[in-house]
């Protein structure tokens, strides 16, 4: 088991960039200390680090929350999959909405990599290490749809290189609140942790040195009651990127628990089919096969909720 600390307190002893001296005030790696900055675990002076660089001053108080014990390495669970494919080298997976990809602190099993350990018999990347083999990507726990796991180091460096060069395709279906205007475009702008909430993203300026760079192009499919099923094809994959992205233009997507509500006249809707989670699923996924070089590309049919959530809005249209 990992050693529990819930909330390690100290005081920066150099000036320097953050990631460089927390490592040196607490003895964890560089690499840890970003990381933990990335989830948003990291006070200073009482303000969540937001960049590994961003410089403090010797004499700064610092607060990391550190995640609490858990099993070093995940176990594996015979828990159905649904598989859209599988060869030596990958596995694509369609992932149900409410599963989560790799174990954390609150939810060690019951996950994706615990159903992978079973179907794969362990045969997984070990670059990520023991707690997230073969996880190249990630969706979250209440988004359905597809995703891509390497088996071996070798295809797992070469999906990585895929994702890093923006080339590997990805088509999202989601259900947002109002009618976007335009029909049609493309929303750049930086997503990083924001300062007020560490579990939530939030949409920065382009030339803030925090957060990342974040494109989602989408298109208007069909106008819903109040609503409207859209199509993202993403350029990055930032976490919550589509969620935060149309928050952000005034269009959440509907039962959002995080960044959205709900118009009030669709609330009942929502609440008569069980609906509670953002409406977005992963549609398709295409990449050049690390080993063979094939172009492959896979379709994921709407999940029985979501559909259900359009037909009804649908039906309600005016």
């Amino acid at each position: 088991m990992r050693k529990a600390i819930q909330n390690l307190v100290g005081i920066i002893t150099s000036s320097a960039r953050i990631d460089k001296a927390l490592a040196e005030a607490t003895g964890f790696t560089r690499s840890r200390v970003q990381g933990l900055i990335d989830q948003g675990r990291v006070d200073v002076a009482g303000k969540t680090a937001t960049a590994a660089s961003m410089k403090v001053a010797a004499g700064t108080p610092f607060r990391i929350i550190v995640s609490a014990a858990m099993p070093a390495e995940a176990a594996p669970e015979d828990i159905p999959l649904t598989v859209a494919y599988e060869d030596q080298h990958l596995i694509v997976i369609d992932k149900p909405a409410g599963m989560v990809v790799h174990p954390a602190v609150g939810n060690v099993t019951g996950t994706l990599v615990n159903a992978l350990l079973h179907h794969c018999r362990g045969r997984l990347s070990g670059i990520n290490g023991v707690a997230r083999p073969g996880i190249v990507h990630r969706i979250d726990k209440d988004t359905s749809g597809l995703l891509v796991v390497a088996k071996s180091d070798a295809a797992h460096e070469g999906l990585a290189v895929q994702f890093a060069a923006h080339t590997v395709h990805r088509r999202y279906l989601a259900v947002c609140a109002g009618h976007p205007s335009p029909a049609a475009g493309t929303i750049d702008a930086r997503v990083g942790r924001s300062d007020h909430d560490r579990k939530k993203m939030t949409v920065l300026p382009n030339n803030s040195s925090r957060g990342k760079t974040a494109i989602t192009h989408y298109k208007l499919i069909e106008r819903l009651d109040e609503a409207a099923l859209i199509e993202c094809r993403l350029e990055t994959g930032r976490t919550h990127q589509v969620r935060v992205h149309f928050a952000s233009i005034g269009h959440a997507l509907l039962g959002d628990p995080v960044y959205g509500r709900t118009p009030k006249s669709l609330r009942p809707l929502l609440e008569s089919l069980g609906f509670a989670r953002q409406a977005l699923h992963a549609a398709e996924l295409g990449f050049v096969h690390p080993k063979s070089g094939e172009t492959l590309r896979f379709a994921a049919d709407l999940p029985p909720d979501m559909a259900e959530l359009i037909d009804q809005l649908g039906r309600s249209y005016r």
